[in-house]
């Protein structure tokens, strides 16, 4: 028996569901409804054909009628899509991704997300081999603005949201790193914009920095934060593309697409 060609996606057995899958990526292209004769010509499929399996799809609403001789995707897919959404765990998408750059960092990688004026540490990759002496629990918190993480949701807020956070926060300090002073954190707020990615300078804690990279929805909202921890001097700039990249990875695991 021929094996098949793993970098050949394969074919539905039945015909019928073969066309089906056609015609629902063909409708998927457009965001208005699209006539029949533009639907079979592009799916290379007589018109009575495409009309009969269309009209299946409608039936169990995969597809909208809005008049007669016109289709689009129907809310049937969005109901799918929801429950898919929502079965879509940040964690279990991170974690093996988490995993994979431990190994090539040997230091610990931390998964975070923002409840409030903190971020809360969810998930960790680490060992004992790291040599950190301090590592952040899981359940564990921090201000966001002291945080590589926490900078990544502050940057994301609007100017009123920023000088709010500050007004509640009075931006108390950890270690003589830490940013204090409103103009300072805007400053550095402006550079994460700049430059997608974060960093914590000793400002939690004197000896460890880190950088972070976001996670973001199939909405683009940014969800969580990816973030690598080290000894000051053992922080590696190199290590920022394969962060960037896993945290891209674990973003389209929930379905965002980059731009």
């Amino acid at each position: 028996m021929r094996k098949a060609d793993p970098g050949v996606p394969p074919i539905p057995t039945v015909q019928v569901i073969e066309r089906m899958f056609t015609l629902v990526d063909i409708l998927a292209s457009r965001e208005d409804a699209m006539s029949l004769k533009e639907i079979s010509d592009k799916a290379g499929l007589h018109a009575s054909t495409a009309h009969r399996i269309l009209n299946d799809l409608v039936t169990g609403r995969f597809v909208d009628r809005p008049q007669a001789g016109n289709y689009r995707l129907g809310m049937r897919l969005l109901e799918l899509g929801n429950l898919v959404k929502n079965r879509l765990s940040v964690r279990d998408a991170a974690l093996d991704p988490m995993r994979e750059l431990h190994r090539i960092t040997q230091q610990p990688v931390n998964l975070s997300m923002r409840q409030g004026d903190e971020i809360v540490y969810v998930e960790r990759a680490y060992s004992e081999r790291s040599g950190m002496q301090v590592i952040r629990a899981i359940g564990g918190r921090a201000p966001l603005h002291l945080t590589s993480v926490g900078k990544l949701f502050l940057a994301s807020d609007e100017p009123q949201k920023i000088r709010s956070y500050a007004t509640r926060t009075g931006l108390s300090g950890h270690t003589k790193n830490s940013l204090t002073q409103l103009p300072a954190l805007e400053k550095e707020l402006a550079k994460v914009r700049r430059e997608t990615y974060a960093t914590d300078n000793e400002e939690l804690e004197l000896g460890v920095r880190c950088m972070a990279a976001g996670i973001f929805d199939d909405q683009g909202k940014l969800v969580a934060g990816l973030s690598i921890s080290a000894p000051a001097s053992r922080l590696d700039e190199a290590w920022l593309p394969k962060l960037m990249a896993t945290a891209a990875e674990i973003s389209s695991h929930l379905g965002h697409q980059q731009h």
